[in-house]
């Protein structure tokens, strides 16, 4: 479904970011280097590196990622990224 976290709950920004960092993490174990900041009201800033390289930054225009269409789209993204290392 569209909802990749759990819709029951009032979902801070802070819970989602993590909850997103986790995802991410999982997927690609050791790969990753995410920064960013939750607060209560907003996710302040979500940016996701590989191998030195921005893949994702909230704040250069890419948004935050809030549905699943979107994260499977950042997936692709840093699946491409690790693909041009593994042959670099």
């Amino acid at each position: 479904g569209a909802d990749w976290y759990d819709p029951c709950c009032d979902l801070s920004p802070r819970f989602q970011y993590l909850q997103l960092k986790k995802k991410l993490e999982d997927e690609f174990p050791g790969r990753l280097d995410i920064c960013g900041e939750g607060t209560p009201q907003a996710t302040g800033f979500f940016e996701v590196m590989v191998a030195g390289k921005l893949i994702h930054s909230k704040k250069k225009g890419d948004g935050y990622v809030d549905t699943e269409s979107k994260f499977l789209k950042l997936v692709a993204a840093i699946k491409a990224a690790l693909a041009q290392v593994c042959q670099g």
